[in-house]
């Protein structure tokens, strides 16, 4: 074994003992605290915490109760649902974790799933019925209309996974090529996903004429990852190549050069809109939510779906060149699942199952520095689970906090994509 393929099994194996001491420290929903407002939510609470469960119970790591326990705790009040639900809160967001169990359970929670897809379906024809009125008038989006957290990209993940071939997803998908084509407002052309708003959804004096959202959690990034997901499966719409080209071309349009390698705004303002070029900034972290990396994976699942070779190789190199940038490594500050070290460690896994033969190799190679930037080989797993689990401002959920640190870093110390599948909300796969 040479030195480096050593350092890369120390790493991996670093990081399955820092995923089994989180799992072991959330075997049980007792004494976990969480905020009442978090428990219905994928992102922070407990449905977020079961899909640490049932992927190593899917994988053999763990017993199938645990993931249950977790599954009954986060249905023992009654779930938020319509208007007040959305992807990541709610029936849909508890859909989501119930399905991955389900998945590896014939039979089981048949009655609740049924139930919890229709209510998710309807919801979503109903939010596609409320963007096309929004369409028809003239009128700008909200992030929440269309974003992978809060709107259609998020059902349509759940969508498709759940039902591929059904009338709501296309109605979903339909809905995604309307909202590419261009807009007049004020007198300017501007893309169908521009917001009045912030990136927060909130008016804010920093973005005035407000922005198009760039990122995957909560811009275009994510519809474009969800019509090319399911146009890899197979369910197309009319239009849906159009779409896919559009939000390439806007993508190419803003695309800068590091020095190292290509990289994308998190967002473009009216200012740079009008100017026809983005203002000076500081590298950013190159995160699954905004920025390099969830975009160049995005780019090239699109590039699969279109058959684009020459695309595919960009994007495969662009996320290369992103996770070995000293300086967007630097912004990188904490080991997250949407924008840390771990969310990092993911994407680079899932990009190398699909990558090019000339590039998938080079992808790997990250991996072990990314893992160890988590968890340094020699560290005390049970410490630093302890330290995640425990920090007030991340807690231990999804996105943020230690299950979603723990799944990344299951994912991607095997050789092998998710069993559960429990990424599928975050439209890497």
């Amino acid at each position: 074994m040479t030195a480096q393929a050593a350092q890369a099994a120390q790493a991996a194996q670093a990081a399955l003992r820092l995923a089994d001491a989180v799992a072991e420290q959330l075997a049980t929903p007792d004494g976990v605290f969480l905020p009442r407002a978090h428990r219905q939510h994928l992102a922070h609470g407990l449905p977020g915490i079961a899909l640490l469960h049932v992927e190593r119970a899917a994988v053999g790591l763990g017993p199938w109760q645990r993931a249950h326990d977790w599954l009954a705790a986060a249905s023992r009040e009654p779930l938020t649902s319509g208007p007040d639900s959305h992807p990541f809160y709610g029936a849909p967001a508890f859909a989501h974790a119930l399905a991955c169990a389900a998945d590896h359970l014939p039979g089981a929670y048949r009655r609740a799933l049924d139930a919890l897809d229709r209510q998710t379906a309807a919801d979503a024809r109903r939010r596609v019925d409320a963007a096309h009125r929004r369409i028809d008038i003239g009128r700008l989006p909200t992030l929440a209309e269309f974003d992978t957290i809060r709107g259609l990209t998020g059902y349509g993940a759940h969508l498709l996974r759940r039902d591929p071939d059904s009338s709501a997803l296309r109605a979903v998908l339909g809905y995604c090529v309307r909202l590419t084509q261009p807009i007049t407002h004020d007198g300017e052309t501007l893309p169908g996903w521009w917001t009045q708003t912030g990136p927060s959804g909130r008016p804010d004096e920093r973005f005035p004429g407000g922005h198009a959202n760039s990122g995957m959690a909560h811009g275009i990034g994510g519809v474009l990852a969800l019509l090319a997901l399911a146009a890899r499966h197979g369910t197309f719409v009319a239009g849906h190549d159009g779409a896919v080209h559009r939000i390439l071309a806007w993508l190419d349009r803003w695309q800068e050069d590091t020095g190292r390698g290509p990289a994308w705004p998190y967002w473009v303002t009216r200012a740079e809109l009008r100017a026809d070029r983005l203002a000076p900034s500081a590298p950013r972290r190159p995160s699954w939510c905004y920025g390099t990396a969830g975009l160049a994976r995005a780019r090239q699942l699109a590039a699969l779906a279109l058959g684009d070779t020459r695309r595919r190789l960009n994007a495969e190199n662009a996320l290369v060149a992103a996770l070995t940038d000293p300086a967007q490594l630097k912004a990188t500050t904490d080991n997250a699942l949407c924008h840390g070290f771990a969310g990092l460690a993911h994407i680079a896994a899932r990009a190398a199952d699909d990558a090019h033969p000339s590039n998938s190799g080079q992808l790997r190679a990250v991996i072990p520095a990314l893992l160890a930037a988590v968890h340094p080989p020699g560290t005390d797993p049970v410490h630093t689970a302890t330290t995640l689990i425990q920090d007030e401002e991340r807690g231990p959920g999804l996105l943020d906090g230690a299950a979603g640190i723990a799944l990344a870093l299951l994912a991607s110390s095997a050789a092998a994509p998710p069993r559960s599948a429990w990424d599928a909300c975050l439209l890497v796969s």
